[in-house]
């Protein structure tokens, strides 16, 4: 027993010791800065969380931004835009740059600021002081000029949706200076003033014709531009078969609100068949959680088609799943931090699923493409279910989402595989990573601990710890088996399958943004 005891020691004593501690106040491993910069900016809708707020966060954002060179901040808010689809965290870094390395600020506005919100958001961002300016300076001018230069009548005029600020208060900041007769007339337009309707472009004036007698077809125009006019079901009708495929996904209720599907019996089956179609899809860039929110937001009394519609769409969302060999074991986090929105909370704009749904979501997407892959809900304890990988992804994660809910022991998913002397080649866990249960009496971490366990059995096994929202800190400190990656986002499915044939070293997100050339 004695000499049991002596290897058990020495064994342990390889486990680094935790050198921080997360939220809850238990040891974690602290994240390199830039490692750090690059999950807040990719996961982070600059919100409050469970854990912190929307301050808090914006804080941390300029705080690691300050602690790394400022091409790899201007790299990281590319990267953000670009792959993660991002939108509040990377504009956040592109102001800061603003003033403090205005030649990468100038490189990467434009890819960065690529639409009406983003450039409303950058403003804002400026005007509000909190990067060092409250006003826009003469190379920021300079540049949100270009970006009206460089857009047609027609995108300046369906980028005009929004306020705080609006596009007009943007035209009144930089006044930029008309190249034609419509672009003059649009700018008069967006401000209120007096203006020549004739030069008017033409989508703006169908719009303004159609205001003035409502007998007309619905105009082409952006959705919310029509949401404040009272209009018959036979034009809400008209509306749903325009639509893009991203806004036809956010508003199947408010058609079925205003009588869109009785007006037009053949569009039930309409509005279906584009969104259960694979190419509108992944046109669409739409995150599986977004076709997963629609989803659940359906309503009741809705036409059922569109229900069926939105599970093949969801299908369909998540066909970049990796195929995974040999064993794989999934870990999904069902504690009660997991309840937070998995976008934070943003007011009127708080989405309704939340970071346990989407770990959910992604271990159903896991289990339908790979069916022998085991899946352990955990809290502060695992849960027993029992999934059939043939049900829908909806189906399996509504199902994960439901189960009961405690405090978080990351440890207790791998502790129960080791108990069993389970035989594994990959173990991913979607988590926040806040794991306090397991606290006392480990060197390191309970999870570290575990997993150290784990590989003397599974010498090949390697570890994946996605992390949902931006903290900071893991269980397992990277290494040559164990990645950590932030973001819900299906692009972290490709750096999942790239660890799990051993295509990627430590790091990878960082040196995937690192590669980028400004």
């Amino acid at each position: 027993m004695a000499l049991k005891s002596f290897f058990r020691s020495i064994r342990g004593a390889f486990i680094p010791p935790a050198d921080t501690t997360n939220r809850e106040a238990a040891p974690a491993f602290e994240l390199t800065p830039k490692h750090r910069l690059a999950q807040l900016v990719s996961t982070s809708c600059i919100a409050g969380t469970f854990y912190a707020s929307a301050e808090t966060h914006f804080d941390e954002l300029l705080a690691l931004a300050a602690q790394v060179d400022p091409a790899f901040v201007g790299k990281a808010a590319v990267h953000a835009r670009a792959r993660g689809r991002m939108k509040d965290a990377p504009v956040a870094l592109v102001a800061w740059l603003s003033k403090t390395a205005p030649d990468v600020f100038a490189a990467v506005f434009p890819r960065v600021v690529d639409d009406g919100r983003t450039l409303r958001t950058f403003v804002q961002i400026l005007r509000s002081g909190r990067v060092g300016r409250k006003s826009l300076g003469s190379r920021p001018k300079r540049l949100v000029e270009a970006w009206f230069d460089a857009r047609t009548d027609e995108q300046v005029f369906r980028a005009s949706v929004g306020n705080d600020p609006s596009l007009a208060d943007v035209v009144k900041m930089v006044h930029p200076k008309p190249s034609t007769p419509s672009r003059s007339a649009l700018y008069a337009w967006l401000l209120g003033r007096p203006h020549d309707a004739a030069a008017l472009p033409e989508v703006v004036a169908r719009f303004e014709a159609w205001k003035a007698d409502r007998t007309s077809d619905v105009p082409d125009v952006p959705f919310p531009m029509l949401t404040a006019l009272p209009l018959p079901a036979a034009a809400w009708a008209t509306i749903a078969r325009r639509a893009p495929w991203q806004t036809l996904r956010m508003n199947l209720n408010t058609y079925h609100r205003h009588g869109a599907f009785e007006a037009d019996p053949d569009l039930a089956a309409h509005l279906a068949a584009r969104l259960a179609a694979r190419d509108e899809v992944l046109r669409s860039k739409t995150y599986p959680y977004q076709v997963l929110a629609a989803f659940k937001a359906l309503d009741a009394n809705a036409p059922a088609v569109l229900s069926a519609a939105l599970q093949d769409a969801l299908e369909a969302s998540l066909e970049n799943v990796p195929t995974l060999d040999g064993a794989v074991r999934v870990c999904v986090d069902v504690s009660g931090s997991m309840v937070s929105p998995v976008t934070g909370e943003r007011g009127a704009g708080t989405t309704s699923v939340t970071c346990r749904d989407v770990a959910a979501l992604f271990a159903s997407a896991i289990l339908r493409k790979h069916p022998t892959a085991r899946v352990l809900p955990f809290h502060d304890r695992v849960e027993a279910v029992t999934l059939n990988p043939r049900d829908s992804v909806a189906t399996n994660a509504t199902r994960l989402a439901s189960l009961p809910s405690g405090g978080t022991d990351c440890s207790a998913p791998l502790a129960l595989l080791n108990a069993e002397r389970d035989r594994g080649d990959l173990v991913i866990y979607l988590s926040d990573n806040q794991s306090f249960i397991d606290a006392a009496g480990t060197r390191g971490t309970g999870t570290l601990e575990q997993w150290r366990a784990y590989r003397v059995r599974n010498p090949k096994a390697r570890l994946v710890c996605v992390d949902l929202q931006p903290h900071g800190t893991t269980q397992a400190p990277e290494a040559d088996d164990v990645l950590n990656v932030g973001g819900f986002s299906d692009a972290v499915f490709d750096l999942v399958g790239d660890f799990a044939r051993g295509g990627l070293t430590a790091e990878p997100w960082v040196k995937e943004i690192e590669a980028i050339v400004l």
